[in-house]
Order: C-alpha cells, then sequence, then structure tokens
C-alpha cells in the first residue's frame, strides 16, 4: 500500500466516507469540497495521520495547503516521513 492509499484508508474511516473515497486521485479537493472535512474532522485526521504513521505535527507546520487536494496531504504525510 502507497501513501496516498493509506492517506485515502484514514480519510474514509475519521470522515466516514463510506467508500467514496476509493473514487479519490491527487487532484480531488478535499478542504472546501468534502463537506465532512471541517474544523474538527481537521484535528482528528491529524491524529490519526499520527497515531498510523508515527510522526507528530507541530502547529506551526501544516495549514489549509496540506488538506488542499488529496495530493497535497500525500505530499505532507511523505514529507513528514522522509524528514
Amino acid at each position: 500500500m502507497d501513501i496516498q492509499d493509506e492517506v485515502l484508508t484514514i480519510l474514509d474511516e475519521v470522515l466516514n466516507l463510506a467508500g467514496r473515497s476509493r473514487a479519490f486521485v491527487r487532484e480531488t479537493a478535499l478542504l472546501g469540497a468534502v463537506p465532512e472535512l471541517d474544523s474538527m474532522a481537521v484535528v482528528a485526521l491529524i491524529t490519526s495521520m499520527e497515531e498510523h504513521f508515527g510522526f507528530i505535527v507541530e502547529d506551526d507546520e501544516i495549514d489549509g495547503s496540506a488538506f488542499a487536494t488529496v495530493g497535497a496531504l500525500a505530499d505532507f504525510v511523505q514529507g513528514k516521513l522522509n524528514g
């Protein structure tokens, strides 16, 4: 499973998308486009990614652009894993 697939699985679970994330591609818009992704869901998503991937997200290293698209979120996770 690659990073994007893992991110999609987490999105599906945290946002209760009932499998809708399987249709998402890198260019799929998230923030502002997926109604389930509100501010509380962002916090839950960050926590789930921290637990799943074993990294810590500091408050100053993330902003809305990381949640703009599936690809942006996968790239953010990849950057955390590389860094």
